[in-house]
């Protein structure tokens, strides 16, 4: 199993965790969308956490989005995953490159600066739920964080990190959410917030080698760690030329014979994963006719 996701209790379940490994899927979004190393950096930490909170969902059918809007160059990112922690993203402009920021890190925060985080979870309701947050800093951990404490009402550490290497591939990326539970008792709270104080960046326990077994029994080895189970985790994209199809018959008949009128090919684009269709002039006029 390369990326996993890992979920457990501490302290008699006063606190959930989870932590994952995405190295890969982060590096195939990169190779996918040609992003520039600080917006790998962004949508990498956006996916690492979607999919834990996507594998936080009950039902097999449940679906996660997590949607950026911001006024910094990179203008915006969406990701979208699903209880089986499959996770998909872009990021409206892949090619914004800054200079590093005074920590001599990828400056993800300049690259979003102000903006909005929206949580939009499909359980099967007649209407999905929504959560919105204003962005508190733009290096997404803390803005999910955030999130969490206002929308949801639940205490949580929240630590993503991506590390590129000098080739600008992906050499690790992954991270952690860590929950008090509403019973918590105090001493295991204030235990629990000095710990986090006193861990360095999730990046360098990454780098170090550990794997996200080895990271939770760092941080909560001392509350009496309990493993539940690990779940895989990878980049998937559901679209399909069949789907393509669907979304060129509902943009309507007089579209598209405008379209059979120019008489060339078009290309679709899937945002999510980049995979060009073409549809030729026959396969457009099979469409209309199927549209009738």
């Amino acid at each position: 199993m390369s990326d996993y996701i890992v979920r457990a209790t501490a302290a008699d379940n006063q606190i959930r965790a989870f932590a994952a490994t995405t190295r890969d899927l982060v590096e195939y979004a990169r190779s996918a969308h040609n992003t520039s190393p600080v917006a790998t950096a962004a949508l990498g930490r956006l996916m690492t956490a979607g999919a834990m909170m996507g594998s936080m969902m009950k039902g097999d059918n449940d679906l996660l989005t997590l949607q950026i809007n911001c006024s910094g160059p990179i203008k915006g990112l969406t990701v979208t995953a699903d209880a089986k922690a499959n996770v998909k993203g872009y990021v409206y402009h892949p090619e914004v490159m800054l200079p590093p920021s005074d920590k001599g890190k990828l400056d993800v925060g300049k690259a979003l600066d102000l903006g909005i985080l929206k949580v939009i979870k499909d359980m099967g309701l007649k209407e999905p739920y929504v959560g919105q947050t204003e962005l508190v800093s733009g290096e997404i951990a803390e803005d999910i964080t955030y999130y969490f404490a206002s929308s949801e009402q639940v205490p949580s550490s929240v630590a993503l990190g991506v590390l590129m290497n000098k080739d600008n591939t992906v050499k690790r990326a992954g991270g952690f959410i860590i929950q008090l539970m509403p019973f918590a008792e105090e001493e295991v709270i204030d235990k629990l917030e000095k710990k986090i104080s006193e861990i360095v960046s999730i990046t360098e326990l990454l780098d170090r080698d550990m794997t996200p077994e080895m990271i939770l029994e760092h941080v909560l080895g001392d509350f009496g760690l309990d493993i539940l189970d690990t779940v895989p985790t990878q980049f998937y994209c559901n679209c399909s030329k069949e789907r393509v199809e669907k979304a060129i018959i509902s943009i309507g008949k007089s579209e598209l014979q405008d379209i059979i009128k120019d008489d060339k090919p078009i290309e679709v684009n899937c945002h999510f994963c980049n995979t060009n269709y073409e549809f030729t002039i026959d396969e457009l006029q099979e469409i209309m006719e199927k549209s009738k």
